[in-house]
């Protein structure tokens, strides 16, 4: 493969939310590619560490690869079958696709979902090698590594505990789909039913105040965001 094909093949567009910027910004913020990943204290709930790799393993390193957003579970199956097929277990050892557990409301109804942190990337950790960046790169699905130029960018120890912490939150994160200044319902308490404007959003304390015409006068109510749903 000459030079100008591989740098084509690493030319990727940046498109999707928030999020995004931030896996960029962290592989731009990242140490040289081959630095070392003490992956021993980083290994996600369910994943033993002889998969993530051992302390001291001086080439392995977490690279983060981007697809097209909602193709991440695809993107993961096909390279994990050609890291099967093409015996690469030696050098590509886990692909992580970050997500976080979200709590939302319809229809007045809870329902838990698996919401990707960061759409549009996956993670993946590998000792990198021609070899291995041609599996990884040629991978349907996947448009390019994240990195500088046409080098891959490893993901600094303390970059991926941030992105893991995500992952292992405690308590789901809960979906809010309204804004100031919007018509919602309440869905659940003494106020059941009930129409109002959404005056504030408290999202440390998971709180929203609603004006409700209650005996026609306009009066705050303080809700918790899964007792209110956009109208």
């Amino acid at each position: 493969m000459d030079a100008q094909e591989k740098s084509s093949k690493d030319t990727f567009v940046s498109e999707g939310p928030e999020e995004e910027a931030e896996m960029q910004q962290l592989a731009s913020q990242s140490s040289v590619p081959d630095a070392p990943v003490q992956t021993g204290d980083l290994a996600p709930a369910g994943t033993s560490t002889e998969t993530l790799g051992e302390p001291g393993s001086e080439q392995r390193a977490w690279y983060v690869i981007h697809c097209y957003s909602g193709y991440e579970n695809k993107v993961r199956h096909n390279l994990e079958q050609r890291i099967e097929t093409m015996g690469m277990k030696d050098k590509i050892f886990d692909v992580v696709i970050p997500t976080q557990e979200e709590i939302e409301v319809k229809d007045g109804k809870r329902r838990t979902v698996e919401r990707h942190v960061f759409p549009g990337y996956v993670l993946v950790n590998m000792i990198l090698s021609e070899e291995s960046w041609y599996v990884v790169r040629n991978t349907p699905g996947v448009t390019g590594f994240v990195g500088m130029g046409n080098t891959p960018t490893a993901l600094r120890p303390e970059e991926v505990s941030q992105i893991l912490k995500r992952m292992e939150a405690e308590a789901p994160h809960i979906k809010v789909s309204f804004k100031t200044g919007e018509r919602v319902r309440i869905v659940d308490g003494p106020f059941n039913d009930f129409r109002g404007t959404v005056a504030e959003i408290n999202m440390e304390r998971s709180k929203v105040r609603v004006m409700v015409n209650f005996f026609g006068r306009e009066t705050p109510v303080e809700l918790d965001f899964l007792q209110v749903e956009k109208a």
